[in-house]
Order: structure tokens, then C-alpha cells, then sequence
């Protein structure tokens, strides 16, 4: 692997060729974590406010029951969705790493292992799901529970989902404010220059992390916490996407690139 990660106090200046694969990598890092973060969007949407929202009914086990036994394809689909965002997580993780591991490789390193662990959880939660169509597909058959039961247990699993997601979300938000960091201080590498990423962003990145980080602690601390503060602060996230896109493929490392930590 080449290093791009360079100490200016070693005096070194990388050959050309080293430069231009380094080149390569982070703009490459920036076009696929805005592109996996640009396709997720939409999905973990479509999934969570099209398909569960407004199939499940809170504390109602025999209406959520029913309406997801009568949109099963659709349910499926969404499950198939959250896994293939989960996918996407670990994508940009790695993305996102490479982007700025110029910054800071520690720190882009832990910024990466907190969504890869997330994905993970999340992966673990979105199982609650398929075990929700499992128990609803076996409901009427043969059983020592009754249907009521099942579609009780269905209900149990449902509320899984979200208690799992939502906690895990704090790693987002840690995730979300390291990168902020990273962000803010890569304007000090000379050589993100010509890719110039405006400190604001990642003052904005790293309040979209805090909203997730105050509602994960407040649906653990606070009963019936129903505020969204994350509803408030994603405009971070939504412009990373375009800063991506539109000045991360710019970033080269230079002649003289340096990391300015580690």
C-alpha cells in the first residue's frame, strides 16, 4: 500500500508516481462515499418512513399484524433496503477513511470503526425484522401460542428493531462529530487546497453528530422521549454529500503533502 500519509519534518518528497496513486485514491475515496451516501439516503428512507412507519401501529400488535401481512412483498423489500444501507455503511467507513486519513490517521481510523461497528448493530437489529415475518407467516399454523401471541411477539420484535437502531445511532453521532473534526482541520494540509473544504462543514457535522448522540441518551434516559434533535442538525450530513462530489475529487496530495497529525 502506498503511504500517503507524509511527515513534512522527515524532508521527504514522494516520487511522482507516488503521488499521483495517492492522488487517485483520495479523490476516489471522495466520488464513492458521496455516491454510497447519495444512494442510502433514499433507500433508509423508503424503508423507514414509507414501509415501517406507516405499517406498524405503536402498542396495536393485531393491526401492525395484519398490515404487514397485507403488504408482505413491500415489508420485504424494505428489510432487503436496511440490509443493503447497512452494506453502504461500511463502504462509506472505509471511503471516508481514506478521504482523510491525510488529517489524521488515527483519528480517521477511529472516525471509520465507529460506523463499521454500527453497521454491524444495525445489521443485528434489521434481523429483528425477518424474525417478525417469520412468526407472522406461521401465525395460523399449528402452535402451542395462539395468534394473539404471535402477533404480540411480532410486535416485541418490531419494537427490537427500533430500540437497536436507535441505540446504536450514538455511533453515528461519534462517528459523525470525529468527522467534523477531521473536516475542520483539513483546510491546515497544504494540500487540500484545491479542494478546499469550508471549516463551516464541519462545525455542521460534528452538531449532527451531538443531535444523535442527546437522542440516543434521551430515548435511554427519558420515558416517552419523542423529540427529534438529529431532525434539526442533519444539514451537515446532506451537505457532505455535495462537498464530496463537487470539491473532494479536486483534493490532490501534492508535491510537498504532509500529514499535520500522528
Amino acid at each position: 500500500m502506498v503511504e500517503t500519509t507524509i511527515r513534512s519534518d522527515e524532508g521527504y518528497v514522494p516520487e511522482s508516481d507516488e503521488v499521483n496513486l495517492a492522488d487517485h485514491s483520495v479523490r476516489r475515496g471522495s466520488l464513492i462515499a458521496g455516491l454510497a451516501l447519495l444512494v442510502m439516503t433514499p433507500l433508509a428512507a423508503f424503508a423507514n418512513f414509507a414501509v415501517l412507519d406507516a405499517l406498524v401501529t405503536p402498542g396495536n400488535a393485531a393491526q401492525t399484524a395484519s398490515a404487514i401481512l397485507n403488504a408482505e412483498g413491500t415489508f420485504r423489500f424494505a428489510i432487503a433496503s436496511l440490509f443493503v444501507v447497512a452494506v453502504l455503511d461500511l463502504t462509506v467507513a472505509w471511503a471516508l477513511y481514506v478521504v482523510f486519513e491525510p488529517v489524521s490517521r488515527g483519528i480517521a481510523l477511529l472516525m471509520a470503526w465507529f460506523r463499521i461497528v454500527f453497521a454491524g448493530i444495525f445489521m443485528v437489529a434489521i434481523s429483528q425484522l425477518t424474525g417478525v415475518l417469520s412468526i407472522l407467516t406461521t401465525a395460523n399454523s399449528v402452535s402451542a401460542f395462539s395468534t394473539e401471541q404471535h402477533y404480540a411477539q411480532a410486535l416485541l420484535g418490531v419494537n427490537a428493531f427500533y430500540d437497536i437502531w436507535d441505540a446504536a445511532l450514538i455511533l453515528v453521532g461519534l462517528h459523525l462529530v470525529l468527522l467534523g473534526y477531521l473536516v475542520y482541520r483539513s483546510g491546515a494540509v497544504p494540500s487540500y487546497k484545491s479542494g478546499y473544504v469550508p471549516k463551516v462543514l464541519g462545525v455542521l457535522l460534528a452538531i449532527a453528530g451531538v443531535g444523535y448522540v442527546i437522542d440516543s441518551f434521551g430515548r435511554v434516559l427519558l420515558t416517552g422521549y419523542s423529540f427529534e434533535v438529529a431532525a434539526f442538525t442533519f444539514v451537515g450530513e446532506v451537505l457532505l454529500i455535495f462537498w464530496l462530489f463537487i470539491y473532494g475529487r479536486r483534493i490532490g496530495l501534492g508535491e510537498k503533502a504532509a500529514s499535520i497529525t500522528d
